[in-house]
């Protein structure tokens, strides 16, 4: 296989509505940043994979055709993907795939989401119709009637990692939560930068058991993008660039009462091993300079450490109790600030996150990088009870 490279990298603000600009808008200045940031036009793109997660969002069934008319693409070959909150990784996937193959040299990973467009005009909100259709994810002949929500299926395996473990505690997740608000205050296109206290998350609105109101990650309104090509092409732009080294992926059950063990994140394991064998990691914690994981709740980043071998099982409060996740610590975590921070605009994502990484380690993070980061990890998960798990290993060439 052929090794690609990320060389552009474009992203909009994340907002939680973008008033004035429609989802074709957002993914236009979204593709213009990161062609700009990668030297080339439209014309050198040969392929595009867009990760746009849920149609009733967007209020339109195949969205991507119309982006694709928008950015003036033409008769070239495009494929849409949906993965749940895993969009935007899967999307990534896919679109190396097409280069490491030698079927394409530059492809675009395009994604975009506007969820508030999913409007109750009656009751002049839209969180309700948002969560609506998400429930439309989960299994409709058993759980969805049953009332399930997002909240509540991400905590089927915290709670039983609470009751084999006796973490994560809430002052455990509560420090993951005033870090990632924190680490967006560093992150020019982040939704929710925040100084907060653990006093204060704690004393937060109750969701669902065991999550309070800023355990939660925000929904957003954004697009991001990425320019993909083989590192020869990369090489003779004379651009920085970096090189995806690892890619890991994993479907899990989606009914988490059917699983082997419900208080791990299984699929995430498997696809970080996959990854990190790829990459030639053996030891996580003392190869890796920082990790982008999928915060959508706090304790999910917790159990995240424990997936991708950070520390045993068990010990991943610890590691936030001890301060090795913060920016100041052996590994930090979420520099963008994650969903919980930056905000979740489900199918830019897991684009999103790559793109960080990749700014990462070319040192080009801003107040937020890490110093002399050279390769990081990039967890992008979805689906009921973390279903889906695509990783990657994005590294300095």
């Amino acid at each position: 296989m052929r090794r690609v490279a990320i060389l552009g990298v474009g992203n909009t603000q994340f907002r939680a509505r973008w008033v004035e600009k429609t989802y074709l808008d957002l993914a236009f200045d979204a593709a213009q940043a990161a062609l700009g940031d990668a030297g080339l036009a439209v014309a050198d793109v040969e392929s595009v994979v867009y990760a746009i997660y849920n149609e009733l969002f967007e209020r339109q069934i195949m969205p991507d055709i119309y982006v694709h008319g928008y950015l003036g693409l033409g008769l070239k070959p495009s494929l849409r993907v949906a993965a749940g909150g895993a969009t935007g990784g899967a999307a990534v996937r896919a679109a190396y795939a097409e280069i490491a193959s030698g079927l394409h040299e530059v492809v675009m990973v395009l994604g975009v989401e506007k969820c508030t467009d999913c409007f109750d005009y009656r009751t002049q909100t839209a969180t309700p119709e948002v969560l609506k259709t998400i429930a439309f994810s989960a299994d409709m002949n058993f759980e969805t009637p049953l009332g399930i929500t997002p909240a509540a299926s991400y905590a089927l395996p915290v709670m039983a990692h609470i009751a084999r473990y006796g973490s994560p505690t809430p002052r455990q997740m509560a420090l993951v939560s005033v870090k990632n608000h924190a680490n967006a205050m560093d992150n020019p296109v982040a939704q929710s930068p925040k100084r907060l206290t653990v006093e204060e998350v704690l004393a937060s609105r109750l969701i669902c058991e065991p999550f309070r109101f800023y355990d939660n990650c925000l929904y957003s309104e954004g697009a991001s993008c990425l320019v993909l090509a083989s590192e020869e092409f990369a090489r003779r732009r004379g651009r920085p660039y970096a090189v995806i080294s690892g890619v890991g992926a994993a479907t899990d059950d989606p009914h988490a009462g059917m699983r082997d063990d419900l208080s791990e994140l299984a699929s995430s394991r498997v696809a970080g091993e996959a990854a990190y064998r790829m990459a030639g990691i053996a030891d996580p914690l003392r190869e890796l300079d920082f990790a982008e994981l999928h915060d959508a709740f706090t304790a999910a980043e917790i159990l995240s450490y424990e997936a991708f071998r950070f520390c045993a099982p068990g010990d991943g409060g610890r590691l936030i109790e001890e301060g090795v996740t913060t920016m100041t610590g052996r590994l930090p975590v979420n520099p963008s600030g994650g969903l919980i921070g930056c905000g979740h605009a489900v199918g830019a994502t897991g684009v999103m996150q790559v793109g960080e990484a990749a700014l990462q380690v070319t040192g080009r993070a801003g107040k937020r990088q890490v110093p002399g980061a050279r390769r990081g990890l990039v967890q992008s998960i979805g689906g009921p009870a973390t279903t889906w798990t695509y990783a990657f290993i994005v590294e300095r060439p």
